[in-house]
């Protein structure tokens, strides 16, 4: 398993779990100083920078980039794949397949957290799950001709009403025959949802593709009372090498929650 570290560049996210808001070179060369292996990165959208300019970044300061996520179609667009309205339901669809093809052409996966959207009013739960599988089986078709995978991440019920536990997200991949389709196991949306975190894990096997190492209050992992022994367990149990990534708040600043992260990321790791 490597470690990464979240870079973003959305002012709209100001107050998000997002550890490194600076200017990408800075936010580049702080993860490079803390020693982490990746970054993990949220953009405005495709257009915010180009692909050279990211490779050459990350060549500089040797890192690679574990994901970039695709959160501005909502909270800069107001966009959603089960939005009631279609035209803005395609547009939802326009921009991660945009973020994929961004990601691809930088080898790595995007990913879909709030711009799956919720039910409610005059859209049914089935209707919005059918409306989700059939975006998520257009985004693993992009990001297949990549190489890569889509990452779908099961939020809490605070932020979405679809689908809160990653058993259940599994459950959703295999009944839809959902292909290139992986699992986003956060563990501060798992603590509040998951009666046992690990037992979670193993539950959905092969099916988690990515980690978000979040301690039970969002914090860098050591800052809250989630015990990382008994995941770090199941993950390798299940074979799962990606990454560990720090979407946590940068608490008590960016820097010392930078710090915490990684050593609580080498000793879970040891």
């Amino acid at each position: 398993m490597k470690s990464a570290i979240t870079l973003s560049q959305v002012p709209e996210a100001a107050a998000g779990p997002f550890v490194f808001h600076e200017p990408l070179t800075e936010g580049f060369a702080s993860a490079a100083k803390h020693g982490y292996d990746s970054v993990e990165l949220f953009f405005p959208g495709p257009d915010f920078i180009t692909v050279d300019e990211v490779n050459a970044l990350a060549a500089e300061h040797d890192l690679g980039i574990a994901a970039v996520g695709t959160g501005a179609g909502m909270v800069k667009h107001g966009l959603s794949l089960t939005d009631p309205d279609p035209s803005i339901r395609k547009k939802a669809l326009d921009f991660i397949l945009q973020m994929i093809d961004f990601g691809g052409q930088l080898g790595c996966p995007a990913i879909l957290g709030s711009m799956q959207g919720k039910w409610g009013g005059d859209v049914s739960r089935g209707q919005a799950l059918q409306w989700l599988a059939e975006a998520l089986k257009v985004a693993g078709e992009a990001a297949g001709k990549h190489g890569v995978a889509f990452i779908y991440e099961p939020l809490n019920r605070y932020e979405t009403n679809l689908i809160n536990h990653l058993a259940e997200g599994a459950k959703y991949i295999e009944d839809n025959n959902l292909e290139n389709i992986v699992l986003l196991a956060d563990l501060f949306h798992m603590n509040i949802e998951e009666s046992d975190i690990a037992q979670a894990i193993i539950d959905a096997g092969k099916h988690t593709g990515h980690v978000h190492f979040a301690d039970s209050n969002r914090n860098a992992m050591g800052m809250g009372h989630t015990d990382s022994a008994p995941i770090i367990a199941a993950l390798k149990q299940v074979g799962y090498t990606g990454y560990l990534s720090a979407e946590v708040f940068p608490k008590p600043d960016a820097q010392a929650c930078a710090a915490q992260e990684i050593k609580a990321i080498k000793e879970a790791l040891a």
